[in-house]
């Protein structure tokens, strides 16, 4: 599946400028066994260099291949990876903080995707982050999706982690395809089947959650038995997300707003409700979000197999281009991306094809 086997030099300021370009191109140096310079690391945020979080990734990654690295330590911009022999087995990584693990495991999970056996992760940090793939988003639509690659990956939340005090917990299981990842294609949602809403807030006044389901029952006039609130786990907390899950015969998306101090509750229930009625607007399948981590897993499965794939989405962003173009740099593959409009609205279509 190698491209080539020189060194692979990424400007980490291209495009978007954020942690997905570390974060994909270590998944895709692991896959490939591709050494890999990044430079110029997460350039176009506030504070530059590798954060706590994403120097997590890069040491989770350096774990599961036994990879030698030149630059792995809080504030670097530059890193060097160059990658070992991927091994599939029970890891443990930590982020310390209110961090995003599901951003750990989003960075070494196609590599174990394609390793010679199951593996099992323990994740610690943030699971439910205004800047990442919340738990439910990738429990509920990412995993099925990736279940239609051939790979089974079982998601457990032990404890919800917040931001700032962080302290959650997951246990993800990755059951590896038997004859490697199969491309697939995702151009409609299908008939939908449910639609409910749930609300996260663990240590805060029972007030708040009932306020912001109470907001989006007005919103959605939807019935009581689609409004729900998630016990919260012992010493869980203080943080708030309230949910909005949309299943279709197809797929499943997942909405989160956020709360925090200073924000009325009719106000997050106002943001999540947006979310979904832009979603519900286009006819694309796939979300932004969950376009994002399609991507990657889809152009392996394409490089593997040699035949494309394709799936629709509601909007083609900054962020998803940009990781096309990463993808791009390690893979034979490409991606052909145009907006389509019809009478049940508009989409873009995306194509991973070979060559």
């Amino acid at each position: 599946m190698d491209k080539n086997n020189k060194l692979i030099e990424l400007d980490g300021s291209h495009g978007e400028g954020g942690g997905q370009i570390l974060r994909s191109a270590l998944a895709l140096s692991m896959c490939t066994g591709t050494p890999l310079r990044i430079e110029r690391i997460r350039a176009k945020r506030p504070k530059p260099g590798l954060m706590r979080q994403h120097l997590t990734c890069v040491l989770a990654a350096q774990e599961v291949c036994g990879a030698t690295v030149i630059g792995g330590e809080l504030g670097s911009q530059t890193l060097e990876f160059r990658p070992g022999q991927v091994h599939a087995g029970d890891y443990r990584f930590a982020v310390g903080t209110a961090g995003s693990c599901t951003l750990v495991l989003q960075t070494v999970l196609p590599a174990l995707m394609l390793a010679d056996g199951p593996s099992r992760l323990h994740l610690s940090g943030g699971t439910h982050n205004p800047l990442a793939p919340p738990f439910h988003f990738l429990q509920r639509s990412f995993a099925p999706l990736i279940e239609r690659a051939g790979t089974r990956l079982d998601l457990t939340l032990r404890r919800h982690g917040f931001f700032p005090a962080g302290g959650g917990e997951i246990e993800a299981l990755i059951t590896p395809a038997v004859d490697g990842l199969a491309p697939f294609d995702l151009l409609e949602r299908g008939a939908p089947l449910d639609a409910y809403a749930e609300v996260l807030a663990p240590a805060l006044p029972r007030g708040v959650p009932e306020r912001e389901l109470e907001a989006l029952a007005r919103l959605t006039g939807w019935d009581p038995s689609q409004l729900r609130v998630i016990p919260a786990r012992q010493n869980e907390g203080p943080g708030n997300a309230l949910m909005i899950t949309l299943a279709h015969e197809h797929l499943t998306e997942v909405f989160v707003a956020f709360g925090e101090r200073g924000l009325a509750a009719e106000d997050v229930a106002r943001q999540v409700f947006a979310q979904m009625r832009a979603y519900q607007a286009s006819a694309g399948a796939a979300g932004e979000h969950l376009a994002d981590q399609l991507a990657l897993p889809l152009a392996l499965a394409v490089a593997g197999r040699g035949r494309p794939a394709a799936f629709s989405c509601t909007e083609l962003t900054e962020h998803s281009r940009t990781n096309f173009a990463v993808i791009e740099r390690f893979l034979p593959v490409r991606f052909d991306s145009r907006l389509e409009v019809s009478r049940a609205g508009q989409q873009w279509r995306v194509d991973v094809l070979p060559g």
